[in-house]
């Protein structure tokens, strides 16, 4: 499986109708974008859908969850999809595994229980679940990983882990505890405006709900960036925004994404943010030719 070194994190373009969805996928495929990541939220498409609709609708690209919920299915349905879409799809599919956050977990009528211990007895249930279909030449997965244990686990599970919300800090943090051979794909939120007041803004759009999320804030404090408990309340601190969301000019922009490569990531998923209405797609056809350049 290729992932090329930078993809794109769907973000909104996910939330279209899937003919949609599907033009702008092909578009991005075109582009010479190595892989697209969706999410699995609340009250979006289910995981396995979405990725046999984008999968359908391109021909090259490279389509991952980001991330497929464990509390959403058992691991025997689980192995089932992944295995399906992997036969169906070869080369194409990547199944990124995650515990997702209390709340979610909760609105689900779930019971969150210890995300480490939860993820790797999910795995050996996945790896005991049968399946009598053809089995796929290959079927990738890797873990949305955080914190040092699961980035741990990742590494020794599965292909590698897949952070989200991170600055390329935690890349640096991420390669070191995996080791040099697992994959390491994180996330980008980017936004292309030069105006400070207006890219914080669109920003803040983004950072409010997940700055909720006790994962991510206790990821980022436990960083060293200097940032504290105030910096992440409400949507953030000035320096909150900045150390997670990468804005300006195509310059900026791909710097930011160079970071992370630098700091040890084999592949940066951006995720573009434009104002509250607005397409986020001409943000990822501008940055084309910068970032796969990288």
């Amino acid at each position: 499986m290729e992932l090329g070194r930078v993809g794109v994190w769907l973000g909104s373009i996910g939330w279209q109708a899937a003919a949609a969805e599907q033009e702008a996928v092909a578009e991005l495929e075109e582009l010479g974008y190595g892989a697209v990541w969706h999410p699995e939220g609340i009250g979006g498409k289910e995981t396995f859908s979405h990725s046999a609709i984008l999968l359908a609708g391109s021909k090259r690209i490279v389509v991952s969850t980001g991330i497929a919920n464990i509390y959403a299915r058992d691991p025997l349905a689980m192995k089932a999809g992944h295995y399906g879409l992997c036969e169906a799809f070869p080369g194409r599919f990547l199944l990124a595994l995650g515990v997702s956050h209390k709340p979610s977990v909760a609105e689900r009528g779930g019971n969150y229980s210890k995300p480490l211990q939860s993820m790797s007895d999910y795995l050996d249930a996945m790896d005991a679940a049968p399946y009598s279909p053809p089995h796929p030449a290959e079927a990738p997965r890797v873990i949305g990983a955080l914190h040092p244990k699961m980035l741990e686990l990742a590494a020794k599970r599965t292909l590698g882990a897949h952070p989200y919300f991170t600055p390329p800090e935690h890349t640096i943090d991420a390669r070191a505890r995996m080791g040099a051979g697992a994959w390491l794909a994180p996330e980008q939120a980017v936004i292309l405006e030069t105006d400070p007041q207006k890219a914080r803004a669109i920003a803040r759009t983004h950072t409010e709900y997940y700055l909720r999320l006790d994962n991510y804030r206790r990821n980022l404090l436990r960083l060293g960036l200097g940032l504290t408990e105030d910096d992440l309340e409400g949507a953030g601190s000035d320096r909150l925004v900045d150390t997670v969301v990468a804005w300006g000019d195509v310059a900026a922009v791909s710097s930011r994404v160079r970071a992370h490569l630098d700091a040890g990531a084999t592949h940066v998923s951006v995720q573009a943010l434009a104002a509250p209405g607005q397409p986020t797609l001409p943000t990822l056809r501008e940055l084309a030719p910068a970032l796969l350049e990288l």
